[in-house]
């Protein structure tokens, strides 16, 4: 079954223009080392939480929007041994192509699908 790697990030908003070339190119060079899909989502009604939410775990500032993005590899195994293949690739480098957000404040994880309808 495939595999997901999930993000999310607070990303100036002045910036989504920048994010969206970004994560546009960013998505070129992930397929051609074997991802399925890359999706790109930029918050459009993301509410504070009194205890967890969105916002909270990245820090979101006011003058921030939160994106929400994931990538679907074939499999678990696959994407161990092309993701380290999509971070050497020079493409992504911060030379060439810069992160418009706080990496800093990225939340990232890999997910095993248990429901798929």
């Amino acid at each position: 079954m495939s595999y997901i790697d999930g993000f999310v990030a607070a990303v100036p908003t002045a910036n989504k223009e920048r994010y969206i070339k970004h994560a546009t190119e960013a998505a070129e060079v992930f397929k051609e080392h074997g991802a399925l899909n890359v999706i790109e989502c930029w918050g459009d009604d993301v509410p504070d939480g009194d205890v967890t939410s969105f916002p909270m775990a990245v820090q979101c500032k006011p003058d921030e929007t939160v994106v929400f993005s994931w990538i679907v590899w074939p499999s678990k195994s696959v994407r161990n041994v092309r993701m380290a293949k999509v971070m050497a690739d020079p493409r992504l480098g911060p030379d060439v192509n810069p992160m418009p957000f706080d990496g800093k404040r990225l939340i990232y994880g890999g997910f095993e699908r248990v429901v798929d309808q």
